[in-house]
């Protein structure tokens, strides 16, 4: 019996082994973007992402906990804008701040997520003006810690945080195509 429960015990610890090599050989980086047509003019859908206050009508996050803790500082909109917030499980808490504008066409925000694990992302937005419509591009990217290389094993972080893309992007669209 011992001679069974030892072999059970090194099995399990192969494979835990297994899995964390396994993850320490994914990439060092991550990227996850989604896109959407919008007709609206780049400079309209613009100016709803540069004013931080602006994202509470489109951003699928604001809707995952209607209760969450707010904080705006610095610039009003553009360069130097500032978002915090502390929510429930499904949104943390971080900071965002926007730290470079290109009217109308592209957003940088430096992305630092505290809870419920540290993370130091950017977020870029780019708006590409096609005929009457504006492709709007929404990308995350930045280094993946093993951390996120492990929980990557186990979940589809590009399709969890995609979905969520997906949803602000359609949400912007209804925003923006109001008239």
């Amino acid at each position: 019996m011992l001679k069974t429960l030892g072999y059970g015990a090194a099995i399990i610890a192969v494979l835990v082994v297994g899995v964390l090599i396994y993850a320490a050989s994914k990439p060092d980086s991550f990227r996850v973007q989604r896109s959407a047509s919008i007709k609206a003019p780049p400079d309209k859908i613009f100016a709803l992402i540069n004013d931080l206050r602006a994202w509470n009508a489109w951003s699928p996050y604001e809707k995952k906990d209607p209760a969450m803790k707010r904080t705006f500082s610095g610039a009003s909109s553009g360069k130097g804008a500032i978002y915090e917030w502390d929510g429930n499980n499904q949104v943390g808490k971080g900071r965002m701040e926007i730290t470079e504008t290109t009217p109308p066409g592209k957003i940088l925000i430096k992305l630092d997520f505290i809870k419920p694990f540290e993370g130091h992302n950017t977020a870029e937005f780019t708006m590409e003006p096609k005929g009457d419509d504006t492709v709007v591009t929404w990308a995350m990217y930045g280094p993946a810690a093993f951390m996120t290389k492990l929980i990557g094993i186990f979940m589809n972080m590009d399709a969890m945080i995609g979905n969520d893309f997906a949803a602000g992007l359609a949400n912007l669209k209804v925003v923006a195509e109001k008239k």
